[in-house]
């Protein structure tokens, strides 16, 4: 059900955000994979190494990661484009706002 609701949050994304692109279902599909994989592993270990920054931003950090995270998938996953970085952090905000709404519900 997470998947599903990633992939929503892609497509929403792709719909929202001027620099975020998707070609079709398998791209986002493929994305929402990697993201899920990312998000789970590499994610807390990169909180992790940038506490001290995210500490002084008082959290605001987080969505810094969060767009690096979604610009790495988008340069990884042919067929799902992410054009620029602040693209990248808007489109983070987006998935994640659809994620955390949807999640409630579930």
């Amino acid at each position: 059900m997470r998947l599903i609701i990633l992939i929503a949050g892609i497509f929403l994304a792709a719909y929202l955000v001027p620099g975020v692109n998707v070609a079709g279902y398998s791209p986002a599909i493929k994305a929402a994979v990697l993201l899920g994989v990312l998000n789970l592993i590499v994610r807390p270990v990169l909180i992790l190494f940038t506490l001290p920054i995210n500490i002084l931003t008082l959290g605001l950090f987080t969505f810094i990661l969060n767009g690096f995270i979604l610009w790495f998938v988008g340069y990884a996953i042919s067929g799902f484009e992410v054009t620029s970085f602040l693209s990248a952090i808007v489109g983070s905000i987006v998935i994640s706002f659809l994620n955390i709404i949807l999640n409630r519900f579930v």
